[in-house]
């Protein structure tokens, strides 16, 4: 039995989120409560904390209208059962619900098969009387056929009507089976598991006190997302900087001060410590076989280490997450070294469940530059990309999936690596049509006298492009020759228009500029030398 003069030396304080700092991997949690103290006070409980707090960040801090000094904070684990009652009710009413849905189903089909059965004998007295009567030419063709139809149609709609009940049943079987999984889960009891924080003060008398919470949760992240949307007739890419937050940590984040941060508190402050690199001979297996046949009694420490571990392992699971519309506001952002916040102006709203909310940190306009590449020689496409330079003055935008939309259409998406403000950086925009490009084989020519004992195959390749769009077009065209493996095998460049020179790897790159509807020929031509005797392999080109 509790001793009620240590109960008067216990009060329970009711607190509630205030602001919560999403890491990569965790989150810290800001919780408030105001408690009216009478002077007798000991010690100041708050409960429940989820078990995915870590017991080393807690920090209590307060402030009131009299002295009151906290001396001290533990953590203790405590078990309940929740109460089933109201659920079981619930779920036993909707299981009997669903069960009259299928005794009226069952209803209907015996009715639909007692018809159909009426039917058929109908059909079966009449078959011999119908035959008489049309061959003594009592009934007409005409009326037999009515009443061949009437019976026809009659048994098709029963037999589809007693089909569609029977497939109601089968749903119906299905939400049954469900819910009497359910109530045999939750009639199983389960105890909760969490946290019960004992906070020790002493009081200089009776008074109100605002006791200030924080910690550190598992189980709660967030990621960046981008979405970058551009038109074809501007030099402008729209970019929604966005943020995914994921969290189940136990506890429900209701309009709560939420700040995304960069920096990871779980690596600590000092870098890592370098053990010394043991290395020795190698054991032969019948002294191994010895070792592992006499194995050593665990110590309580690396009992406890282990079960440390298998703790840390279980908050570490988290369940499937799955799309949520997002939710829209604006962030401040703050930088402190390489450390970015990222502070939301309205409450977050983010439940326990595991699932991704998206928020927006912020929307930007950013100047670009469209260019486009080609390699005719694999694809008869131009590939639009884009040169974007991030504000000097404004945020770090973080590693990242990107969604791409020109035109408001989605054409795909991209990685974002780390750009820092006043960087440039480049988008691939994927296939634009508006540049035509036509390649052709002119010239293959074997040259049959030799040269230096040497034969002589001469290829030339003819390029049209055209620009369709309603702008000027800068394009970097790339083809290739083929590159010798083996001295005895030469090629050489022998007419290129535009002139450029042959780069490494046989790579030749003109940076051309097209205005609307301009065309431009590119012309080349090469040659390949080989000893006769040698087969040279490929050259299927």
């Amino acid at each position: 039995m509790v001793n009620p003069e240590v109960l008067s030396h216990r009060q329970a304080v009711q607190s509630e989120i205030v602001a919560v700092t999403v890491y990569a991997d965790k989150a810290l949690v800001t919780r408030r409560g105001v408690v009216s103290l009478t002077g007798l006070e000991r010690e100041l409980v708050i409960t429940p904390l989820p078990v995915t707090l870590e017991t080393e960040s807690v920090r209590v801090s307060g402030t009131g209208s009299i002295g009151v000094r906290l001396l001290g904070v533990s953590c203790d684990r405590i078990y309940t059962t929740e109460p089933v009652a109201e659920r079981v009710a619930q779920l036993t009413r909707q299981i009997q619900q669903v069960e009259a849905e299928k005794r009226y189903l069952q209803a209907q089909i015996d009715a639909l098969a007692l018809q159909s059965h009426f039917i058929e004998g109908l059909r079966d007295k009449t078959e011999e009387p119908f035959s008489q009567s049309l061959a003594r030419k009592n009934l007409s063709l005409s009326e037999t056929l009515d009443f061949l139809n009437f019976l026809g149609s009659q048994y098709g709609e029963y037999a589809i009507a007693s089909g569609d009940c029977k497939s109601q049943q089968q749903e119906l079987d299905k939400q049954l089976q469900a819910l009497q999984a359910s109530l045999q889960k939750i009639q199983t009891p389960h105890p909760k598991e969490s946290f019960t924080l004992v906070v020790a003060i002493e009081t200089e008398g009776a008074g109100e006190f605002e006791l200030e919470l924080s910690y550190l949760v598992n189980r709660a992240s967030w990621i960046p997302l981008y979405d970058l949307r551009f038109s074809t007739t501007s030099n402008i890419v729209h970019l929604s900087y966005l943020a995914e937050v994921t969290q189940s940590s136990g506890e429900d984040w209701i309009d709560a001060a939420l700040t995304l941060s960069t920096a990871k508190p779980g690596l600590g402050t000092l870098p890592p410590k370098l053990e010394p690199w043991y290395i020795g001979t190698v054991i032969p297996p019948t002294v191994r076989q010895r070792q592992i046949q006499q194995p050593s009694l665990p110590t309580l420490a690396t009992t406890a280490i282990a079960r440390e571990q298998n703790w840390q392992e279980e908050d570490e699971v988290a369940p499937e997450a799955s799309a949520i519309p997002a939710e829209i506001v604006v962030a401040e952002v703050s930088k402190e070294g390489s450390v970015v916040t990222f502070k939301l102006n309205s409450g977050g709203n983010i439940p326990s469940d595991g699932a991704p909310h998206k928020t927006t940190i912020f929307n930007e306009d950013y100047p670009c530059n469209f260019d486009y590449v080609a390699m005719p020689r694999l694809v008869s496409f131009a590939y639009l990309q884009a040169k974007v330079k991030n504000s000097p003055d404004g945020a770090t935008l973080l590693p990242g999936k990107a969604n791409i939309f020109r035109n408001d259409v989605f054409i795909g998406a991209t990685e974002l690596e780390n750009i820092a403000p006043g960087q440039e950086f480049k988008l691939n925009l994927g296939i634009d049509e508006g540049l035509k490009i036509e390649r052709e084989l002119v010239e293959r020519q074997v040259d049959k006298r030799l040269m230096s004992n040497q034969r002589r195959i001469t290829y030339a390749y003819r390029l049209l492009i055209t620009n369709l769009l309603d702008k000027l077009a800068s394009l970097k065209l790339t083809e290739q020759l083929p590159v010798s493996r083996t001295e005895q095998i030469k090629v050489r460049l022998i007419r290129s228009n535009p002139q450029i020179q042959l780069g490494e790897m046989g790579i030749l790159e003109w940076e051309l500029n097209l205005s609307t509807q301009q065309k431009i020929e590119i012309y080349y031509q090469f040659t390949v030398e080989h000893p006769p005797e040698l087969t040279v392999a490929g050259l299927d080109i």
